[in-house]
């Protein structure tokens, strides 16, 4: 990863970075709802162009770049990874599912067991 160390948005210009993305959010979903009678591309496009100027300062600030380092170190990690073969994959898939099966049927037979030995063997009750 990129760190083990916890990090908080530390100076002011990352501060100021953050809440400009929000405003910017906020600027296009205002303006998604403002200009209902203009139609929906112009609406769309307000929205659109809010979200994505809210994303490139949200990624311009430090928080956005440790983001983007943590996604870009995962994806690393990801690639790492033996993936199971097909065949693998459906056999493991057949067990559990099997083993399902058969958990459920032994849950189902221990109910019907414990409820016909309290209900007709021990309180007498009779269907």
């Amino acid at each position: 990863m990129a760190t083990s160390q916890v990090e908080t948005v530390g100076s002011g210009a990352d501060k100021l970075k953050l809440v400009a993305a929000v405003l910017l959010l906020l600027a296009g979903l205002v303006a998604f709802y403002w200009l209902g009678k203009q139609g929906a591309l112009v609406q769309w496009g307000a929205l659109l162009a809010g979200l994505v100027a809210a994303v490139v300062v949200f990624f311009s600030a430090q928080s956005g770049r440790d983001l983007w380092a943590f996604g870009r170190d995962a994806w690393r990690e990801v690639s790492k990874v033996v993936w199971p073969a097909r065949k693998e994959a459906i056999q493991m898939t057949a067990y559990v599912f099997a083993f399902v099966v058969v958990m459920a049927l032994f849950l189902w037979l221990t109910d019907k067991s414990l409820e016909w030995v309290i209900f007709d063997l021990i309180l007498g009750w009779r269907k």
